[in-house]
């Protein structure tokens, strides 16, 4: 179970303390290759953890980190005995808690590790309170369908055939108006199965988004038809009165519902816009074709929070189209959504009324699984595109700190979704390899960076090396680290093949780099190469899923040949450390299948690895 954390001084919708970083120059690569960090190299050997104060609002002894696509897990395991850390990936995406036992602050921590130019980020697991107003008026009716324009929406959609995660506290399963839409779901608070509602939150919100329509009973969510995902991220502070849930909980939750075919995830807790690892996993999820929506928070102030593309930040209305006094805002904001006195449902059955951007959140998630129900073919980024271009304009002309780019309409946004054509996008992104230069000579580790644009958005990178497919990034700044030990001393040329949704691809300017790392004496060989498969782990996938290998061998990874086969065709081939290949699951069958891996030394020892997967 997550720590509760015994004090908490504010309202935590504070971005998180994290580092992100450029990629290193030539001379820095040369000096970082192959880097083991130790607490006296990093200069905080007397760093000793202080005692946790009232303002340490974050998860002790742990962080989030995600490695550049194509870190070998050894040297990922290496980065980490400095401060005696395990890393634990979460789900089918790249991202890793990391839990230490150093005797050191988790800021230390972050600062440390940090310094690793193979790693995208790094930051502090803060702790997201909940963003409801228990104490408001409620106007004990269900006005925001009205205003939303729900019942003229509800002539072409009810959002039947899409799945809603609902990340929160847990959801009342006995629920009359709720039980019937309700699909399994996860615990990754207590890790288990058990989505039993500890609050009283996420019952709400589900209701929200999806409670049932047309069934004689209680209230009528927005999208009534769709299903509920229960995903339990949150724990009940009774010191605090309120639930809170971890950075990691919720990215651990919207990849779990990416993983399992949702196609929208709301997330009604305060702050998580200004985490990078949240960032990552509403990317990731976005990437497979859903949205992720999450509240602005309930502190009436600007937040501060970056705009991002990974997800949309709703803020909150009332019955006169006004952003409520308690809704935060800022230029992260893109939708807004009527957030006062919403009728809605309750634990043990009741109905009940609340405020809050809890509420405006899932009802703009609502909105958008109606429109995916009208048009399935439709892909998030395009649902984003048609919810902003449809919405009531409040506020400043176009896209304000106080409602985004307007107040979410229903009525408008499924009618043009339901008659949007779906268009073929023919225009490829553009890719360039920004690190290394040209000619610069290169050993051990190599972080490499890419700058890569599209139209409608980079949906992966491809790092091949001599024409074979390395590693693959599927979130932004796109970067891998490469281990220049598995060709052989010399030129080697780096290409970046970056691809859109639609499958459109364009490969970088090709960069020849000197490879120059010290010749291994071979030895008599009867040990068989280590073999992993990084991506994925045993479980469910869906939709494009990246397949990674890492080898290694005692006589260097220069001899290594590797081999992938899926279900067991042939369908990729290396030499080296590491292989990657793109797997389009929704070309194959639904039930199981088996990735395997296979790699060859020089003296011929093989080894072979599997894992399988659901789809």
């Amino acid at each position: 179970m997550h720590t509760p954390i015994a004090k908490h001084s504010t309202e935590s919708n504070h971005c998180a303390t994290r580092t992100r970083r450029a990629y290193p120059t030539v001379r820095a690569i040369a000096l970082l290759a192959g880097l083991q960090l130790s607490l006296t190299c990093l200069g905080v050997a007397a760093a000793a953890s202080p005692a946790r104060s009232a303002q340490d609002d974050w998860a002790p002894g742990r962080v989030l980190v995600e490695p550049l696509a194509g870190y070998a897990p050894d040297a990922f395991d290496d980065a980490l005995k400095g401060v005696r850390g395990r890393h634990r990936k979460l789900g089918q995406s790249n991202l890793h808690v990391v839990e230490f036992t150093a005797n050191m602050s988790e800021k230390a921590v972050v600062q440390a590790l940090s310094r690793n130019p193979h790693f995208k980020f790094v930051e502090l697991d803060r702790r997201v309170k909940s963003t409801f107003a228990p104490n408001d008026p409620y106007f004990g009716s269900e006005w925001h369908l009205t205003k939303v324009g729900a019942p003229s929406a509800w002539d072409l959609s009810q959002g039947a055939g899409i799945t809603i995660a609902i990340l929160d506290s847990g959801v009342d399963a006995s629920h009359p108006d709720l039980a019937a839409n309700l699909v399994p779901g996860y615990n990754f608070v207590d890790n288990n199965t058990n989505t039993a509602d500890v609050c009283g939150h996420g019952t709400a919100v589900a209701g929200t988004a999806a409670a049932s329509s047309n069934n004689a009973t209680g209230v009528a969510g927005v999208s009534g038809q769709s299903r509920i995902m229960p995903v339990r991220i949150a724990y009940f502070d009774s010191g605090m009165n309120s639930c809170y849930a971890y950075y990691s909980t919720v990215a651990s939750g919207i990849t779990y519902a990416a993983d399992h075919g949702a196609r929208v995830a709301n997330v009604s807790y305060g702050g998580v816009a200004g985490s990078a690892a949240v960032q990552s996993a509403a990317q990731y999820m976005k990437n497979k074709g859903g949205l992720v929506f999450v509240s602005a928070g309930n502190n009436g102030i600007d937040e501060g929070i970056a705009p991002t593309t990974t997800m949309i930040p709703v803020s909150a209305t009332d019955g006169n189209d006004t952003r409520t006094s308690w809704s935060s805002y800022g230029s992260f904001v893109a939708l807004s959504a009527p957030g006062a006195g919403i009728w809605t449902t309750s634990q043990g059955g009741t109905y009940q009324g609340w405020s809050g951007t809890s509420f405006s959140s899932p009802l703009a998630a609502g909105v958008a699984a109606l429109m995916m129900g009208a048009q399935p073919a439709l892909d998030g980024a395009s649902i984003e595109s048609l919810m902003y271009v449809t919405a009531v304009d409040l506020g400043a002309a176009g896209r304000d700190p106080y409602y985004g780019y307007g107040r979410v309409n229903a009525a408008a946004a499924v009618q043009a979704a339901a008659t949007t054509t779906v268009a073929v996008d023919s225009q490829a992104p553009t890719s360039a390899i920004t690190a290394p230069k040209a000619n610069v000579t290169v050993s051990g580790l190599v972080p490499i960076g890419v700058a890569a644009a599209d139209n409608l958005g980079v949906a992966q990178v491809q790092l091949q090396v001599n024409g074979t497919t390395m590693a693959i990034d599927t979130s932004s700044p796109f970067g891998f680290s490469w281990d220049s030990t598995g060709v052989a001393n010399g030129m080697a040329t780096l290409v970046a093949v970056a691809y859109d949704a639609a499958g459109n691809a364009t490969a970088s300017a090709p960069i020849a780099v000197n490879v120059a790392n010290g010749i291994v004496a071979p030895v008599p060989d009867t040990t068989a190469p280590s073999l992993r498969i990084v991506n994925p782990v045993a479980g469910s996938v869906a939709g494009t899923v990246s397949v990674s290998l890492s080898a290694s061998d005692n006589n260097g990874a220069a001899g290594i040949s590797q081999k992938l086969y899926i279900d067991g065709a042939l369908k990729a081939s290396a030499t080296g450390s590491s292989l990657a290949y793109s797997w389009n699951t929704r070309k194959v069958a639904a039930g199981s299948h088996t990735i395997q891996a296979v790699a060859r030394d020089a003296a011929g020892n093989t080894s072979s690895i599997s894992v399988v997967v659901v789809r």
